[in-house]
């Protein structure tokens, strides 16, 4: 017996890749092979282990090897080099239409599907009510699958995927055409799967979804594990991925000369402090007011807080984006804000120029522990350029007694006639 649901060592998946379709013809009757392809790594040397109960989200660029991974560990495609251990039965979800054969009907699918993962006609009959319950498509279990919808499709697929009993359920984005109703039920239904010790494997571009319902986040760039770590460290990195500042060694921090009175000194600084940026503007000092303009880490729940982030800028920068967001103590980012989102207009500012920003707010949030980033940021044709950002940059509590459901408190005001 073994505590691992899934292992993996140096895994590889290499692709041909031709210019066009004839190169594939040439290269086959060339006499002396000659080589028309290309190859692309998906997959380089990866290992992973995967722990029997975990939920997993694997999150990352597209293109990444996110999907390829996933159909390695099911079987669909074949790897080029490497090895891969499954223990337990697999259930998957990869994407719309894999395994469904759209002439025949939900219920004719239904058992095919089944009879693919091994299971007999008895034991398929079994559970083909809970299929169709959970499934929720009425009558058009019994017509062909080429008439539906993607929901339903998506509904169909994941009931089946999940009624089988599996030891490890793996889900490639399929869950995201789905309607809410539907997506609250398959996420109650990864609650269940958790609580009965089962694994889940899923990849998303849901990053909330990582947080909110995974054991263990982990970043997948041009087919290589670059962060394997809680959801929250996971998530952090993927965004650094995507701004092209995961792999710049240079923090991002620049030391600002003449700056001794700086509001930061009146916080704690804590391990989980992460800077980074290109450095062509720095954050150099931030703080959170109270309601008095006094620098405190403790807000009364509902009124009003100041949040300021000083900045200095080393080459000239045209209307840079002013930005902060707050997480909760799991790291979910439940708010924040910008200058773009709020329609304010900033400057082109020079080479040692520095600047104050303040974003004003009340603080009409569930009581309990938050944590403050910030950014300096602009958007070009490769997306966001990262000048300056610092993830929890302050942890602060919000204090009171009210009590609510969720994040915020929306001021509901109740009459009973």
């Amino acid at each position: 017996m073994t505590d691992n649901a899934i292992e993996i060592n140096h895994l590889k998946k290499i692709y041909h890749l031709y210019d066009k379709p004839t190169d594939l013809v040439k290269e086959f009757i060339h006499p002396l092979r000659k080589q028309y392809h290309h190859d692309f790594t998906a997959i380089d040397d990866l290992c992973l282990t995967i722990k029997k109960g975990q939920t997993v989200g694997i999150i990352g660029k597209n293109g990444a090897g996110k999907s390829t991974l996933l159909k390695m560990i099911t079987g669909v495609s074949t790897p080029t080099g490497g090895a891969i251990t499954v223990n337990g039965i697999i259930a998957s979800l990869l994407e719309l239409g894999a395994g469904f054969n759209p002439m025949m009907t939900g219920m004719e699918n239904i058992y095919l599907n089944g009879t693919i993962m091994g299971f007999s006609k008895r034991e398929i009959t079994g559970k083909v009510d809970a299929i169709k319950d959970f499934a929720d498509i009425g009558e058009f279990i019994y017509q062909p699958v080429k008439m539906y919808s993607s929901g339903m499709f998506a509904r169909l697929a994941f009931s089946v995927a999940i009624n089988v009993d599996p030891d490890i359920l793996i889900v490639d984005e399929a869950l995201s055409v789905g309607d809410m109703a539907f997506q609250m039920k398959c996420f109650q239904k990864f609650r269940d799967f958790q609580e009965s010790g089962k694994t889940i494997l899923f990849v998303t571009h849901g990053l909330d979804t990582v947080i909110r319902y995974c054991t263990r986040g982990i970043v997948i760039d041009t087919g290589k594990i670059v962060c394997d770590g809680s959801p929250k460290v996971a998530v952090d990195a993927f965004k650094k991925v995507l701004s092209g500042d995961f792999y710049n060694k240079n923090k991002g921090e620049k030391v600002i000369t003449g700056s001794t009175q700086l509001l930061k000194k009146s916080f704690d600084e804590h391990s989980e402090l992460n800077i980074y940026g290109n450095s062509k503007a720095t954050i150099y000092d931030y703080g959170i007011l109270d309601e008095n303009g006094k620098p405190s880490a403790i807000i009364e729940y509902n009124t009003e807080f100041i949040i300021v982030m000083k900045v200095k800028f080393f080459e000239t920068i045209i209307e840079p984006i002013f930005a902060f967001t707050l997480k909760d103590i799991k790291g979910l980012e439940i708010t924040g804000t910008n200058s773009s989102m709020k329609y304010v207009t900033t400057n082109t500012y020079e080479k040692e120029q520095m600047v104050t920003v303040t974003f004003s707010q009340k603080a009409n949030l569930q009581p309990g522990q938050y944590a403050l980033s910030l950014g300096c940021v602009n958007m070009n044709d490769n997306g966001v350029e990262v000048y300056s950002r610092i993830y929890d940059a302050i942890l602060f509590d919000v204090i009171g007694s009210t009590e609510m459901v969720g994040f915020f408190d929306l001021g509901s005001k109740i009459s009973v006639s």
